[in-house]
């Protein structure tokens, strides 16, 4: 069966996949999920030093210690970047990436390129006023402020996002 590392996106941490673990481990895959620096339980990690190479180390190094070869490397949203930066990294031990509500990038690009005008906008706003220059701060994850994003999400799982902390700023614009 397959070896498979499952990278949440922005804010998220490996509590992410727990409704997806349990199933692929049933179906006999061994399943990896990560929490990336300074993300979720490592929010006491993140530093204006944190970016998108330091969440690349974080994937290699889960791979690498765990001598996991033939890997499905998944990324969810913001782990675009690490996931694709860490394939490119050791190729020799993806097999495939799958992309969860994300794709891959064009080189040079950070996830705020890939926003309209005023969503980028907003974003650095939000980082100059709530995040000390550095930080994108957590969203409200609030369904009436946001449906589109948060449609088909349960009570349940908004109350299990509500507690996230941390910053995707590193690898959201640069």
């Amino acid at each position: 069966m397959a070896e498979i590392v499952l990278v949440p996106g922005f804010w998220l941490g490996a509590w992410a996949w727990e409704e997806v673990t349990p199933e692929l481990r049933a179906a006999g895959h061994d399943v990896y999920p990560l929490t990336l620096t300074g993300l979720a339980d490592r929010a006491a990690e993140a530093t204006p030093d944190v970016d998108v190479y330091t969440h690349v180390d974080d994937i290699v190094r889960l791979i690498d210690d765990n001598d996991l070869r033939d890997v499905v490397l998944v990324g969810h949203s913001g782990a675009n970047l690490p996931v694709t930066g860490a394939a490119d990294r050791i190729p020799e031990r993806i097999a495939r990436i799958v992309y969860v509500d994300a794709g891959p990038l064009p080189g040079g690009m950070a996830v705020i390129d890939f926003n309209k005008p005023q969503t980028q906008e907003e974003w650095r706003k939000q980082v100059a006023e709530q995040g000390d220059g550095w930080q994108l701060p957590v969203p409200a994850f609030d369904p009436a402020a946001d449906p589109a994003n948060l449609a088909g999400i349960t009570n349940e799982q908004l109350v299990r996002i509500g507690h996230v902390r941390g910053s995707g700023v590193s690898t959201a614009t640069r």
